[in-house]
């Protein structure tokens, strides 16, 4: 059996949907909702599992005053 690495969320490169949410205090019903837009900037599609780009987001959210 292996072991699986713990990397902390703040070091991840991608986040899955509950992982920004707690990362970034936004629900997951609205990071769905903002995710499905193609031209949102911080998703990644991996199939059909939405995966958010921890980076893009940090920076999509610095320059809102409100979601």
């Amino acid at each position: 059996m292996r072991n699986k690495v713990k990397v902390p969320i703040w070091k991840k490169t991608n986040l899955t949907v509950d992982e920004a949410a707690a990362y970034s205090g936004i629900g997951t019903k609205k990071l769905r909702k903002m995710t499905e837009s193609e031209d949102c900037p911080f998703v990644l599609w991996n199939g059909t599992k939405r995966l958010i780009k921890r980076e893009q987001l940090d920076e999509y959210l610095e320059n809102l005053s409100s979601i």
